[in-house]
């Protein structure tokens, strides 16, 4: 067998995942980068949570989420509180301005993955992501 880049699944992930990128930076209004759309969208599911835990909710390691949440909390959307039964944690939640995007955001990702998965009838679509989240 010969070895051919084009038919390696690192590399045609690697292509949709371009693809996708540039798709959610084209239809990102509020200039948020996909890791940041992830964590605010999971703080809303969540609730008040842990910076740790949001972390772990989102598939980001210490380093990146706490860099991610500065950022957030710079731009107004969460705020930090120290935990009350334990003053080492740092909780993370929405402000109100977050709490009022999230709807919009709902919107904006619903639009990405329609616009991602366009080349794809509905029945692939289903069958597509059901097998990308048997990968993961």
């Amino acid at each position: 067998m010969v070895y051919k880049l084009d038919e390696q699944v690192g590399y045609i992930l690697r292509l949709a995942s371009q693809r996708h990128a540039l798709l959610f930076n084209k239809h990102s209004e509020l200039g948020l980068t996909p890791t940041q759309f992830s964590a605010l969208v999971r703080v809303a599911e969540m609730g008040s949570c842990s910076q740790n835990l949001l972390g772990r909710r989102t598939a980001m390691d210490v380093a990146t989420i706490k860099g991610v949440v500065t950022r957030l909390k710079a731009k107004g959307f969460v705020q930090l509180n120290p935990d009350p039964g334990d003053k080492r944690r740092t909780m993370v939640s929405l402000t109100k301005m977050g709490a009022e995007l999230i709807e919009q955001l709902h919107d904006f990702g619903k639009s990405v993955t329609d616009d991602t998965l366009a080349p794809l009838s509905a029945s692939e679509r289903k069958v597509f992501l059901e097998m990308l989240t048997r990968l993961t």
